[in-house]
């Protein structure tokens, strides 16, 4: 299941991103060249986000050489946890934010952003409960720290709602922000988990989930 909604996250994520959100930024009058270079800014800010993500991982275990304590995986793994739980609420937060701008821009487009946000989210958040496990939690914490992290996307809608209504003006570079977040962890995340199924049988569900989801996009803003 979590393989089949990583395609069609593929899907809804590219197509919410270039046939909707985009075009909404850049006819609303804003500046292009400055729009563009929030999309650069925002591709590259997501990289280096990324990046930093692995080079604090802790590559290191008990019995690789480096004279590791006994007990070092379970503390390392029981800190990969909490930075897990920190780096994602973080990462809800904005999602609220982004929702938000996309309502305040059109209704339909915040449907169809919060579609693209649900279908990524939940492999994810699947994800990150199993990380979690691993982590030393019980399935109980694991929930409720899990919750209370999608939690803070309630308060990035609310915080993005009554501040980007006094300031309409940001709400195009909010858009075009978002899309570049779309477009990055679809390329460079969920296109190369796809890659590594490479059988016939394997990638024939994924192009037509991938079709799907764009057709979901599509149907649902076919009226505009």
């Amino acid at each position: 299941m979590v393989d089949r909604m990583v395609s069609l996250s593929v899907g809804i994520m590219l197509s919410t991103s270039f046939l909707h959100s985009l075009p909404e930024a850049f006819e609303s009058g804003a500046d292009t060249h400055t729009l563009f270079a929030v999309l650069l800014g925002g591709l590259l800010l997501f990289f280096l986000l990324e990046k930093t993500a692995i080079l604090r991982h802790s590559h290191h275990h008990e019995g690789d050489g480096h004279a590791h304590h006994h007990g070092h995986d379970a503390h390392a793994a029981g800190k990969a946890g909490w930075m897990i739980l920190v780096g994602d609420g973080m990462h809800n937060f904005t999602d609220g934010i982004l929702i938000a701008a996309a309502f305040l821009a059109d209704p339909t487009l915040g449907v169809v952003t919060g579609l693209a946000i649900i279908a990524h989210e939940i492999p994810q958040e699947i994800g990150d409960f199993i990380v979690l496990l691993n982590a030393g939690f019980s399935r109980k914490r694991a929930y409720l720290y899990n919750l209370l992290s999608s939690l803070m996307a309630v308060l990035g809608g609310l915080l993005g709602y009554f501040t980007l209504e006094q300031g309409m003006q940001w709400i195009p570079y909010v858009l075009v922000f978002a899309s570049s977040g779309f477009i990055y962890i679809a390329v460079s995340d969920l296109m190369p988990q796809m890659q590594r199924r490479a059988t016939l049988r394997e990638t024939i569900p994924q192009v037509l989930l991938i079709t799907l989801g764009i057709a979901i996009v599509v149907l649902m803003t076919r009226h505009h």
